[in-house]
């Protein structure tokens, strides 16, 4: 059982703010990241959810963090730590731009033009930072070469695990999901499951590692 542990699970999109009425998002209905943070509780994990802008019910036992963009989300999970592990599974836009006080209008240049940002990189931050977690798992949505893709996020990442998904389809905003978990040793690949049967397994397996002697 996780009792006494402290796990961060990030969940949702980000929205980045273009103007007072448009923003830069993703199709993530944040229902993984939910039923992974509800399965950590149940084990008995304090949970700590930072959560972007989604309308899911927050699950029982779980503390919960609402932010919107990206730079929001970053500082949110850095001031949860220190943790025992930290399971990243929101899909964190890549890019923010210098948000207009006005709303944009359509002029007869056409479309305005839009200087893109890059945003805080949460996973490969926490994965080097001082106070890291004993185990960082990220998530990988991919759309062709999931287990390639992830191996490669792996290692450019310095994370633990991850977790990739194919989300070609209607993996997100939809019930099941198929993942792939990709170590620096091992690929584990499961059958398509319901996202709630996806997390109860990655729970139980964070569970074994984080009990496992160091």
């Amino acid at each position: 059982m996780l009792a006494g542990r402290h796990v961060i699970v990030t969940a949702g999109p980000t929205h980045e703010p273009i103007d007072p009425v448009r923003y830069l998002a993703n199709r993530s209905s944040g229902k993984q990241g939910f039923a992974i943070a509800g399965a950590l509780a149940t084990l008995g994990a304090r949970v700590t959810l930072v959560a972007g802008p989604v309308t899911l019910a927050t699950p029982p036992g779980v503390d919960r963090v609402d932010v919107e963009t990206a730079v929001e989300m970053a500082a949110a999970v850095k001031a949860a730590l220190p943790a025992d592990a930290a399971v990243m599974v929101a899909a964190v836009a890549d890019w923010r731009v210098e948000r207009s006080v006005q709303k944009l209008k359509k002029g007869a240049g056409g479309a305005p033009m839009l200087a893109l940002i890059e945003n805080p990189d949460i996973l490969a931050t926490l994965s080097r930072s001082a106070k890291r977690p004993r185990l960082v798992i990220g998530f990988a949505a991919e759309t062709e070469r999931l287990v390639e893709h992830a191996r490669a996020k792996l290692t450019r990442k310095g994370a633990d695990w991850i977790v990739a998904n194919d989300v070609s389809g209607d993996v997100m905003g939809g019930d099941a999901n198929t993942v792939h978990i990709v170590t620096r040793d091992t690929i584990e690949s499961w059958p398509p499951l319901p996202k709630d049967e996806v997390a109860a397994r990655l729970a139980a397996r964070i569970d074994a590692a984080l009990n496992q002697p160091d």
